[in-house]
């Protein structure tokens, strides 16, 4: 089961995020990374944003992070939406990624329990259509239990 409905959107990948929505079908977290100054960026660009390189790489990371900032939806922001109960949008600092942050959901959590600086570990849904989407749990929570590996 996934934390939001069914029937919202799946991603469409582009030409520049393609990579990192296959790796999340493979159960994987890789974030774009520069060569020419060491450094990782998201969201995926053709140039480093730091740079301007284009001698890029996707490198894997551990996924796990704390959050950085969320906030509670209590209101339907998209037509599926309507009638489900409050959720959480979260901004995840990621631990081994520089200052990469991904904006997601923490599946886990109550809304009354979120706080600033709970770590947390990469986690993988399915939508609707059976893609694979990151989300978080909070750190220390068996995921074998549902065939997810990290």
């Amino acid at each position: 089961m996934s934390y939001l409905p069914e029937n919202m959107p799946s991603p469409r990948p582009t030409l520049d995020d393609a990579p990192y929505w296959q790796a999340c079908q493979e159960r994987r977290l890789v974030i774009r990374y520069c060569e020419q100054c060491a450094h990782f960026f998201h969201p995926p660009l053709p140039n480093c944003p730091r740079c301007s390189s284009t001698q890029l790489t996707w490198k894997q990371v551990s996924g796990r992070g704390t959050i950085y900032t969320y906030t509670v939806g209590h209101y339907a922001v998209h037509p599926s939406l309507k009638g489900h109960p409050p959720y959480n949008v979260c901004v995840v600092l990621l631990d081994d990624a520089d200052d990469v942050r991904l904006v997601t959901n923490v599946v886990d959590v109550a809304p009354e329990a979120l706080e600033i600086g709970l770590p947390v570990q990469v986690c993988f849904e399915p939508s609707g259509d059976g893609t694979l989407i990151p989300r978080f749990r909070r750190r220390g929570l068996d995921t074998s239990a549902r065939g997810e590996r990290s």
